[in-house]
């Protein structure tokens, strides 16, 4: 019998159905399925990364899974090739009725699919099969996101990543800057990226700038919560707060950083390269990103590296949690089988092999220790004075927030990332037009 490994892409999404030429809508249902236990062989079709450690790991893991339940057999396939892909290719898919059964999930898109309907509610398969220990091994914030704003649970964690600060030490030892630490603050930050930003080749052009961020949703988020504020309500999701003073003030701050001190480079002075690529090539001193680019980061870097807990905002320290979880497809044939799989896919031997593979932070807490173990054996010299536990201190001690959805998150993203492009990446805009921002999102959401 062909297994998931032996067929190619065109074979298994023939095989199975996957696609969406020709096909008509259908809806969603409305009511969730009690949980029963499958009795015979079912098929399920499982939607997961495609980077290359990925598929060998999930085949290890699935071989498992069959073992230990002879009824249920399951096709892996890769998520699109092109990241960008994912949200428009997967909710098509929903949309036509061919989705996958189980799939992963993150970032804004993932709550657009709970919104419009196309996941699982996982309530009563949750009530009756994970225990309290289990659910108190996430981390609070980060299981309470997988919930809309009607209580329907849509996802489980797949992992906890943790955002921290990454450092080039031979770059602060060079300009003889004191390492980042637990007590930094965000002038602490800013003093810092300041003394080391420079034009290393004597062109009269900035080469080498201080820090970086992500110009996107839950990367902008934290540092106006830092200031106190917020995106969208949190006990209104159909109100936006980006145009209020707290968020305006920490936007400001990021604004004067990229365009008036010029210590934090914008996408267009590192070539629109990812940032985590652009503390790799030495262009950035410090980069704001998380666990998930530790591997990366370590295997690629030429210099010591460094990593710190994000910087204290002036009204509150804040760090961001992942929002990466699983999820079932609302319109599968055999929920029951489903969550058979997703319980093993949010197991500790799943978690373990995730973090062994490709260093992925647990989502449990519990394997936190196991986790470091593993970063430090495969990189001893590179971790000997790591603090690896930066990554997990917003989880340990109760600060890591996760991303504020609006209620149409689809239609807050495109509009938010507009405004933001004209201030941030293009320098062209004051951030008082998120004031009328925040008025278009609203009225987006009616």
């Amino acid at each position: 019998m062909m297994t998931s490994t032996t067929l190619s892409r065109r074979e298994f999404l023939r095989l199975t159905g996957l696609t969406v030429a020709g096909a008509t809508l259908t809806g969603c249902s409305a009511l969730s399925p009690q949980p029963t236990r499958p009795t015979n062989q079912v098929q399920l079709v499982y939607q997961d990364s495609r980077v290359g450690w990925f598929p060998p790991m999930v085949q290890q893991m699935l071989d498992q899974f069959h073992a230990a339940h002879p009824n249920i057999r399951v096709f892996y396939t890769p998520e699109p090739e092109n990241p960008q892909d994912i949200e428009e290719k997967t909710l098509g898919s929903m949309q036509v009725g061919t989705a996958p059964d189980v799939f992963q999930g993150c970032c804004d898109w993932f709550p657009i699919w709970a919104q419009k309907g196309y996941t699982l509610d996982l309530r009563p398969y949750v009530s009756a099969d994970l225990d309290a220990a289990t659910i108190a091994d996430f981390n609070p914030g980060q299981y309470k996101y997988f919930f809309t704003r009607d209580g329907r649970q849509y996802a489980l964690p797949k992992y906890h990543g943790g955002l921290a600060l990454y450092y080039n030490r031979d770059l602060f030892d060079e300009y003889k800057v004191d390492y980042p630490n637990a007590s930094w603050n965000h002038d602490d930050y800013l003093a810092t990226m300041k003394r080391l930003t420079h034009d290393r080749d004597h062109d009269g052009k900035i080469d080498l700038w201080g820090s970086m961020t992500y110009v996107s949703w839950a990367r902008l988020q934290i540092h106006v919560n830092g200031w106190g504020g917020h995106l969208v309500d949190p006990n209104d999701p159909t109100k936006c707060l980006m145009g209020e003073p707290a968020a305006l003030t920490a936007m400001e701050w990021l604004r004067a950083r990229m365009w008036d001190d010029k210590v934090m480079a914008t996408p267009l002075d590192v070539q629109r390269a990812w940032p985590n690529d652009a503390f790799i090539a030495g262009k950035i001193a410090m980069v704001e990103d998380g666990s998930w680019q530790l591997k990366g980061i370590l295997s690629n870097a030429k210099f010591r590296v460094g990593v710190a807990p994000f910087p204290a905002g002036p009204v509150k320290r804040v760090t961001l949690a992942t929002t990466d979880g699983f999820a079932i497809y609302s319109e599968t044939k055999h929920p029951a089988a489903a969550w058979e799989l997703l319980k093993f896919l949010i197991s500790k031997d799943y978690g373990r092999a995730m973090a062994r593979a490709n260093f992925l932070q647990p989502a449990r807490a519990s394997l936190l220790d196991e986790w470091i173990g593993f970063v430090r054996t495969e990189f001893p010299a590179q971790t000997k004075d790591l603090d690896l536990a930066a990554f997990a201190d917003g989880h340990l001690k109760g600060y890591s927030v996760t991303s504020e959805d609006a209620a149409n998150q689809a239609e807050a993203t495109r509009i938010a990332n507009a405004a933001w492009d004209q201030i941030l990446t293009f320098g062209k805009a004051p951030v008082d037009i998120l004031k009328t921002t925040a008025r278009e999102i609203e009225a987006a959401q009616r």
